[in-house]
């Protein structure tokens, strides 16, 4: 799996480190509160460019460039 500093490759897309870590956090916290289980799931970075420069997370905002 290739990751950067801030995301990591599923396979079929980049996922936020952040985000994967908060959701999981209170998931282990919370894991039997139904407001839990209705937390959409994560939603795959995008690109910010055509050219594929970079990413950046729909949920938090946080980018960055991708090297290579």
């Amino acid at each position: 799996m290739h990751q950067t500093t801030h995301f990591f490759n599923l396979g079929y897309g980049w996922l936020c480190k952040h985000c994967s870590a908060e959701n999981s956090e209170r998931k282990h916290y919370h894991p039997h509160d139904r407001e839990q289980r209705k937390l959409p799931n994560l939603a795959l970075a995008k690109w910010i460019d055509e050219e594929h420069h970079g990413l950046t997370c729909p949920r938090c905002g946080i980018e960055e460039k991708i090297r290579g």
